[in-house]
């Protein structure tokens, strides 16, 4: 059916492996949080923001609905949420998150991918330290509203960054991840819409790294991020 045909297919089978990727990690993130705060996203905030996070990436309501149900079965495995460290070909520092019903299982599998692309597991706060922690919200950006003004109420709810999206009408809102429970709550009460939040690891510096380096390392990240284990993976090459 010739090259376009073949091009298309393989596209669309990319995009549903991504698909089901994003559902995974979301349905351990919906789980995780009805295992620690009960099934009710009216009095559970980390539920209510997993129910965000699926909604962005088109989850479908039954499927959040069924990961919900599966959290409360007292037979379902509980999640370890386990950070693991080291460092990629050309001293790129990787930062690896992960929820887990087997840490043996996991941390041999990393270690593996690590040593099978020119890498090394380390030990734990190995390269923490090169990262910022933070919690982020998406939110639409509200109509009629003075957004300086909104900017300094969020700031007294912990928002240490601010940055406004004009090609898709949004903001982006950054502080500690220790504030995260309180920013959710300041954002809420001021009435905007939260379309996605979560945890982020923002490298302090990032490194240069020739071509035959990069191409390792993205390796190695794609190998990391295939696991069904892993929820997210950072690093610091640029």
């Amino acid at each position: 059916m010739g090259r376009a045909f073949e091009y298309r297919k393989e596209r669309k089978f990319k995009r549903w492996a991504t698909m089901a990727k994003n559902f995974t990690r979301i349905g351990k993130e919906i789980s995780i949080a009805v295992k620690e705060g009960g099934p009710n996203p009216e009095t559970n905030s980390r539920l209510r923001a997993a129910i965000q996070n699926a909604k962005a990436v088109n989850m479908p309501k039954e499927n959040i609905e069924r990961a919900i149900k599966r959290a409360t079965d007292k037979e379902m495995a509980d999640y370890k949420e386990v950070v693991y460290e080291g460092y990629g070909p050309g001293g790129i520092a990787i930062l690896i998150e992960t929820a887990t019903d087997n840490p043996t299982r996991t941390v041999a599998n990393i270690r593996s991918y690590f040593n099978k692309h020119n890498g090394s597991l380390g030990t734990s706060g190995s390269v923490d330290f090169m990262f910022d922690h933070k919690c982020q919200f998406k939110i639409r950006k509200p109509e009629n509203m003075d957004i300086e003004e909104l900017e300094l109420q969020l700031i007294d709810y912990g928002a240490e960054e601010f940055f406004e999206d004009e090609d898709d009408n949004t903001l982006m809102v950054y502080g500690h991840f220790s504030d995260y429970g309180k920013l959710q709550k300041g954002i809420e009460e001021l009435g905007l819409e939260v379309i996605s939040s979560g945890l982020e690891r923002i490298p302090h510096e990032t490194r240069e790294v020739p071509d035959d380096v990069r191409a390792q390392v993205e390796k190695l990240l794609e190998k990391i991020e295939e696991d069904d284990d892993v929820q997210n993976v950072y690093h610091n090459m640029a």
